[in-house]
């Protein structure tokens, strides 16, 4: 400690230093009576009445310093502030230093004055000697020290030199020296006491914070020694652990301890924590009863022992087994997801060699029907009843997922009898389809289906669904509830469609497709009032491509809007060339529908083309409006604002066409070939018609009849004015753009009939005329 470190002592560490100077009384008495013995002893040699003196002094200072003692001891020493304990300290310095002070003049005088020898032998002896315990008494005191060295010392030295003698002035400048060394001794000590009292205090702290640490830390702690053995364990690790506060776990063997507590660890879980207590693991995870689980981790230390820290993590463990469900199972059925119940048949399958295994999916027949009709909770209900309904009708050799939608996936196992296997499967299938009850309600459910039956070392969860897929698809195209099987034929067909696929892109892209008009008669043949653009594919290999075919491909494919435009710009063009007021009509598909865009593409269509918006009729499917009425709603209104004509098609094949005509801006109705078929036969089809055809006009409604095929029906319709407009192969098939000017020019209501109608008749089968649409 440097000296001027003294002067900023902490005033507790300032009162342990000063505190020093006030114990061990007994040297202080045996001080004093071995200094007044001493000078007893020279005044019998001597007989100087001088020491007689010094001896009474002795006396009275010690019992200025007992008395300074006695004070000391009643001070309540906590309360003492830092100007107290300097004048306490003045104090005790004055004593000492009146103490040592008699000692050198004791000295002085022997050497000066009395010239014996034995009186100064022992008067030097004596001070030098006190000098000696100057370091183990008052070290706690610079002043007491410095004061003390010089008292002795000084007047030896004053004495020495005033003898006159030179070698014994000379001598007793080796005083210095010796004082100085003195000196440096008692700072020596002085230094290593307050290092180690700072220390001490800096180690209590750090003892108090770190017992702080340990009771209100989180973690379990346990300290353990090389050999096992408990050093340290705090509150939480016993709370942890199930161990009772009040037994004594310290210099326990963990092993034996963890035996001791609540949790049930079993032997296998004291194992593995013993081998994290000998270091060979750092890390584990261990589950209890009870739904507990702790991690540990270990720190080595560098005596050989280690540091085992532990938490309770099992609200972080069981969120995790949460967030994994949620990842591997379906929230809705309870049932894995397409994802996990890959890598489960994978595992199901894995080492069965050449047995067979068959992968099926399903999906309920009509599923858009029950949640557009009954909601879409009822059509989850319905969704999860079926899954409850395969989970009691699967077996040990079963697996069941959900993929998508109202699609479910099943994995059977089996041996070599792939019809066995496939036996299996239909019993299935009959078994989870019929009535369900959802919500109050009796629900008949079809399940079409689709599987795959292969060896079971060739499973491979994508390639085995696309088989399932394929087959799958030919059992919708069936309808009500098919099962199919997969067939080796149907890889060359997906294949095929990929290709038909990927050349419709190309033919978009490339504006390969092109448009024919159908023209829409008056009645009576008169007069053509509009056209239909339809569009066509010649496809350089296939030949005409139906767009039965495409249209439904195009709009799986994104692709359909793209043609719409195509459409409509060709269309747009095309109907200036006709006589005005003469019209073209265009289909719109739900795709096109889904924002506002087209509104801004239809305005600038007709800008571009001068045509006037009152000649463009847009055709929209009741389908729009049953997946989105409001959105679909809100376009058609642009529409109508732009002046252009509005028509439902294929009227009447919907669920609830009648509030359309009433709800949405609607300026024509085009009722479906379906009304037509048979309707000379068929008198519910005729009254039918009837109620539609007198609801719409008296809602002000133009009505087109499309699919007219035969004079009779043309008749039947004339007779009952059920039309304002006809359209159908009776007057003409599709044809080019500039054929329609040309029709429109030579119709009339006697002639036209018979020639388009022999027309007809001689050159359209019935095959090509239901997919000239």
């Amino acid at each position: 400690m440097k000296e001027t470190e003294a002067k900023v002592l902490q005033t507790d560490v300032y009162l342990s230093f000063v505190s020093s100077l006030f114990g061990n009384r007994g040297t202080l008495a045996t001080g004093m009576i071995v200094h007044v013995m001493w000078c007893f002893l020279v005044f019998s040699d001597t007989g100087s009445v001088f020491y007689l003196g010094m001896a009474a002094c002795f006396v009275a200072v010690f019992l200025y310093r007992i008395t300074g003692f006695w004070q000391f001891d009643r001070l309540d020493k906590q309360s003492l502030s830092r100007e107290q304990i300097a004048s306490i300290e003045r104090g005790y310095v004055v004593g000492a230093a009146m103490t040592a002070l008699l000692l050198g003049v004791a000295s002085g005088y022997a050497l000066l004055v009395l010239q014996s020898t034995f009186a100064a032998f022992t008067c030097i002896a004596m001070t030098l000697g006190t000098m000696m315990s100057i370091v183990g008494r008052n070290y706690g005191s610079r002043h007491a020290v410095d004061f003390q060295i010089i008292g002795c010392c000084l007047p030896i030295i004053v004495a020495c030199i005033l003898t006159g003698e030179l070698n014994l002035a000379l001598m007793s400048l080796l005083l210095i020296p010796f004082g100085l060394t003195t000196r440096s001794m008692a700072k020596g000590v002085r230094d290593f006491l307050y290092e180690n009292v700072i220390a001490s205090r800096e180690m209590t702290l750090i003892a108090g914070r770190f017992d702080t640490a340990l009771k209100t830390m989180a973690h379990g702690l346990m300290m353990l020694d090389g050999n096992g053995r408990i050093e340290v364990i705090n509150r939480q690790a016993r709370d942890l652990l199930g161990l009772d506060p009040a037994v004594d776990v310290k210099d326990s063997e963990l092993v034996n301890v963890l035996r001791q507590g609540t949790i049930r660890a079993s032997d296998a879980i004291i194992q593995q924590i013993a081998l994290l207590a000998k270091g060979t693991l750092n890390r584990a995870l261990f589950r209890f009863s009870g739904e507990r689980h702790l991690e540990f981790s270990v720190s080595h230390r560098s005596d050989g022992g280690v540091v085992l820290i532990f938490e309770d993590v099992s609200a972080r463990v069981a969120a995790e087994e949460k967030i994994l469900h949620m990842v591997r199972f379906d929230a809705l059925t309870g049932l894995p997801n397409r994802g996990y119940f890959a890598g489960l048949a994978a595992e199901k399958v894995n080492g069965r060699g050449e047995a067979l295994a068959a992968l099926a999916v399903f999906d309920v027949d009509g599923f858009k029907h029950v949640n557009d009709m009954r909601g879409h909770v009822v059509g989850d209900r319905l969704l999860s009843a079926i899954a409850a309904r395969f989970a009691a009708l699967g077996t040990d050799n079963m697996l069941t997922g959900r993929l998508i939608g109202d699609e479910f996936v099943i994995l059977l196992t089996g041996g070599e009898d792939s019809g066995g296997l496939e036996q299996q499967i239909r019993q299935l299938h009959a078994g989870i389809q019929g009535d369900y009850h959802v919500e109050g309600l009796r629900l008949t459910v079809s399940m079409n289906g689709g599987c795959v039956i292969l060896p079971s070392q060739d499973f491979d969860m994508e390639n085995w669904q696309i088989k399932a897929d394929l087959a799958l698809n030919h059992a919708k195209s069936e309808g009500h509830g098919a099962l199919t099987v997969f067939r080796p034929e149907m890889d060359a067909q997906y294949i095929d469609e990929q290709k038909l696929r990927a050349d419709l892109r190309l033919a978009v892209a490339n504006g390969a497709l092109h448009v024919v008009y159908q023209p829409m008669y008056r009645p009576d043949g008169s007069v053509i009032e509009c056209s239909e653009a339809l569009v066509r594919w010649h496809h350089a290999e296939r030949g005409l491509v139906g767009p039965n075919i495409f249209i439904p491909m195009a709009e799986d494919m994104g692709l359909v809007s793209q043609i719409t435009r195509l459409v409509l710009d060709q269309a747009c063009r095309d109907c200036m060339t006709w006589p005005d007021p003469m019209g073209v009509s265009v289909n719109l598909s739900i795709q096109d529908l889904r924002n506002d865009e087209i509104v801004g593409y239809v305005a600038d269509v007709l800008k571009r083309h001068s045509l006037d918006p009152s000649r463009l009729h847009l055709e929209v499917t009741e389908s729009c409006f049953m997946d989105e009425p409001v959105a679909v709603s809100a376009i058609l209104n642009q529409f109508r604002a732009l002046g252009v004509t509005i028509a439902i098609d294929d009227f009447g094949t919907g669920f609830s066409s009648l509030s359309y005509l009433d709800s949405l801006p609607v300026d024509i109705v085009k009722i479906d070939r379906a009304f037509i078929r048979n309707i000379g036969e068929d008198q519910r089809k005729l009254k039918l018609l009837r109620g539609i055809v007198h609801l719409s006009r008296e809602l002000g409604l133009k009505i087109i009849v499309e699919g007219v095929e035969t004079r009779e029906q043309l008749a039947l319709i004339n007779r009952h004015r059920f039309a304002d407009l006809v359209q159908g192969y009776v007057f003409s098939m599709p044809v080019d753009a500039d054929r329609i000017t040309e029709l429109a020019a030579t119709a009339s209501p006697t002639g036209k009939l018979s020639t388009l109608r022999r027309g007809a008749k001689n050159t359209q089968s019935s095959a090509f005329r239901a997919a000239a649409r």
